[in-house]
């Protein structure tokens, strides 16, 4: 008797993150955004990204060299934070911005990880809320779901029934997903909202904070040990 042929199964997608950012400096908040979203969908693959050249930040912004440095110090201690909660995600420096000349749009980088990794990959951009609301600005904007999904963190001051635009909330009406594990099935198109991590540091006070003398050490709290150690020896933000 003959045994029944198996139905084949398609490949199992690999799953990418993909947390993009000025990184100016890199901060204990993008860490727990970072582990969050690398254990709640399961990552195989986390690539930590500094921006080239900012477009949006204006010219006040650390040398992207440096800020390449800062992540690096800054993914020593995110890995130290996956091996203690157990989470097998593989973290990656990646320089891909820095080497791209002119400004450093989030479609560029979106297409050329596509054709990186092809069609048998997740690709999940992982943002804060309160990018997602100013999603509109960016470069080409409508056309990053083609390439990617979104993976977002609310933060408390930003509540997006309140602030967002009618572009968005239609982006949101067609893309979103309360199911993070479609996000591990699907290459690209969805959008997934988790409201369980409130992520609230920001760059841009930090450095406030670091350049004056009586807050810099509760500031310091707030930057992975690596990364403030290299901040330390570099004489960064005085």
């Amino acid at each position: 008797m003959a045994l029944p042929t198996p139905t084949p199964t398609p490949d199992k997608l690999k799953k990418i993150g993909i947390f993009g950012g000025t990184f100016d400096p890199p901060h204990l908040g993008h860490l727990q955004l970072a582990a969050h979203f690398a254990k709640a969908l399961h990552l195989d693959e986390l690539l930590l990204i500094p921006s080239g050249q900012p477009w949006q930040k204006g010219s006040d912004v650390t040398p992207a060299e440096i800020r390449l440095q800062l992540t690096e110090a800054a993914g020593i201690d995110l890995a130290k934070t996956f091996l203690y909660a157990k989470i097998p995600t593989l973290i990656g420096i990646e320089r891909i911005e820095i080497d791209r000349p002119g400004p450093s749009y989030a479609i560029d980088t979106a297409k050329a990880l596509r054709e990186r990794f092809g069609d048998n990959a997740s690709l999940c951009w992982l943002m804060g809320a309160d990018s997602l609301m100013q999603l509109d600005t960016w470069n080409s904007w409508d056309q990053l779901l083609n390439y990617v999904n979104f993976a977002v963190a609310s933060r408390p001051q930003h509540a997006l029934s309140d602030e967002i635009s009618p572009k968005i909330q239609q982006l949101l009406t067609k893309h979103q997903t309360s199911d993070p594990q479609a996000l591990e099935n699907n290459p690209f198109g969805l959008i997934y909202i988790d409201n369980s991590l409130s992520v609230d540091i920001s760059s841009t006070e930090l450095r406030a904070h670091l350049k004056s003398a009586p807050s810099s050490a509760t500031a310091a709290k707030s930057i992975p040990s690596h990364t403030l150690e290299r901040i330390m020896n570099l004489g960064l933000y005085k």
